[in-house]
């Protein structure tokens, strides 16, 4: 584990939201200072805020809600998944059934939970850069080998920002870009002049000023490095036609190459990527670190490996005290994978579902009952030695949100697009490298001919499914909402909030602006059809 998330227990102590200039100057003349904060931005995409997550009167940094209801990784993952086919939750607090029901209004108080997560990680990462420029730096006294440090820090909280911009943009569409040098207390900015164009053009030019600047690949685990930004931008390249109407896959494979000649290798084993001990993956690109005494928060994977227990599964097998009783999944998932809908199990070992006293199905709504879809207990608080975490009640998973194996995936999706940079040849060597893991085997290989857009799809659930991707996706391939083929993989259980599922509004493929947030800055325009 990376010394700037060891030192998160420490790190989460201190008030380091953003503050005065002032105030920055007598923090920042302690040397030490620096890391933290950069410490504390890393950590903002794990925790909430200050305290013991054990009280039951604890509130987050943002005075949202009680203790893991809005952590930033919490509220992504539920945006991402739960309002597709890939999970519902059995809990029906306040607009939460909303997403996989795709009824969600402005007032969502989970929309709004992540879009202040989304614009408190920016403000942390402008604060970080006001106070480490190089002229306050030598003003200050601070070392040359220090300074050099900072540098790299710098170009880290670019790259945080960056992401959180991205989410935002994906997520929201256009969004506000915030100025660094905008000072504290002065009205907050609206909406750019040419919309998702300029937020895009921004998170792209960012990422491409710090890539030299940015640590080499693998240099210390969970810390944003080249390749991690070399993913972010694939990522924005292999979406760019949904976000701005411009397709640019030969964009997308010029960084995916980088990717995949840098080093990653896949784990050899499907379920240690999500294990108390993933952090020993040699897959794993850029991670959202946990650990169950320093990171004690009821959100990230804590949340994914509890609420993922119920019925009749025993949650120490899992590692945890406890089991939830809240996610599943739909027939959809599971009909992915061979045999896996009649025997719960199948010849793919990725299909990591739970089906005893489980029905496949889901016909009543998806928060009248846990054992109404199958269990996916893909998320272990267990080691790959089979031990347990070190805490029962808070995850050691790490969340991987960047791997190889989308590297590979995109790849061959970024190829079957009309990007120059790859052949179909390859795109089929590496899809069979994450069968033959899948399978043990060479017997879920495909050839060529097999290889098209809708394996792709149907290869991403398979390979990355409950990893935060599938809203992105689905969208990308015109699946999310209406789909004017009629294709069967645009429905869904209760999609539409009808049991057999139907299509929805198009304007869903992306979240409103929260009416909190414009209440609070009447500069913004609400997207179209909310």
């Amino acid at each position: 584990m990376i010394t700037v998330f060891a030192a998160l227990g420490a790190c989460t102590d201190l008030n380091l939201s953003p503050k005065s200039a002032t105030t920055g100057d007598v923090l920042f003349n302690d040397p030490s200072s620096y890391k933290q904060f950069l410490a504390r931005i890393y950590s903002g995409l794990a925790v909430v805020g200050q305290g013991n997550p054990d009280a039951d009167n604890i509130r987050d940094i943002l005075s949202i809600s009680d203790a893991g209801f809005s952590a930033y990784m919490r509220q992504y993952w539920g945006a991402q998944e739960l309002s597709t086919d890939e999970a519902v939750i059995g809990w029906n607090d306040d607009g939460l059934p909303a997403f996989h029901l795709h009824t969600w209004t402005t007032i969502n108080p989970f929309l709004n939970a992540m879009f202040s997560r989304v614009y408190f990680q920016v403000g942390m990462a402008n604060e970080f850069l006001i106070q480490t420029t190089e002229d306050l730096l030598i003003e200050r006294g601070i070392a040359e080998n220090v300074q050099a440090e900072v540098k790299t820090y710098r170009a880290e909280a670019r790259f945080l920002r960056a992401l959180s911009y991205w989410h935002g943009l994906d997520l929201f569409g256009n969004i506000p870009i915030v100025p660094e040098t905008n000072p504290v207390g002065t009205s907050a900015p609206g909406q750019p002049a040419n919309g998702k164009q300029d937020v895009f053009n921004f998170i792209e030019s960012e990422l491409l000023a710090i890539e030299a600047e940015l640590g080499n690949p693998r240099f210390e685990y969970g810390r944003a490095d080249k390749a991690a930004a070399w993913m972010l931008l694939a990522k924005l390249y292999l979406n760019a036609e949904v976000y701005i109407g411009t397709p640019k896959y030969t964009e997308a494979l010029t960084f995916i190459n980088k990717i995949i000649n840098a080093g990653y290798s896949l784990d050899p084993v499907y379920q240690n990527l999500f294990l108390a001990d993933n952090h020993t993956s040699p897959e794993v690109i850029f991670s959202v670190n946990f650990d169950g005494n320093f990171t004690r928060t009821y959100g990230g994977t804590t949340f994914i490996a509890h609420a993922a227990i119920g019925g009749s599964m025993t949650a120490t097998d899992y590692g945890l005290a406890s089991g939830w009783a809240g996610l599943r999944t739909t027939p959809n998932l599971v009909r992915l994978f061979p045999n896996a809908a009649s025997a719960g199990s199948s010849e793919d070992l990725r299909a990591i579902f739970y089906s005893d006293g489980q029905t496949l199905e889901i016909p009543e709504t998806p928060t009248t009952s846990f054992n109404q879809g199958y269990a996916v207990p893909k998320f272990k608080n267990i080691t790959s030695q089979g031990v347990a975490g070190s805490n029962a009640t808070f995850a050691d998973i790490d969340f991987p949100m960047f791997r190889l194996a989308d590297a590979y995936l995109m790849y061959a999706e970024a190829v079957l697009r009309g990007g120059s940079g790859g052949d179909l040849e390859t795109a089929v060597i590496y899809i069979n490298a994450l069968r033959e893991r899948a399978y043990g085997n060479a017997n879920g290989n495909i050839a060529s001919d097999n290889l098209d857009l809708f394996f792709i799809i149907d290869e991403r659930g398979r390979e990355l499914y409950w990893e935060g991707h599938r809203r992105t996706d689905l969208i990308r391939f015109n699946l999310f909402t209406t789909n004017p083929e009629n294709n069967p993989r645009a429905i869904w259980a209760w999609k539409g909030n009808v049991a057999e599922g139907k299509q929805t509004e198009t304007f869903r493929n992306v979240y409103p602006i929260p009416s909190q947030a414009i209440i609070a800055n009447p500069q913004l325009k609400q997207n179209t059809g909310y």
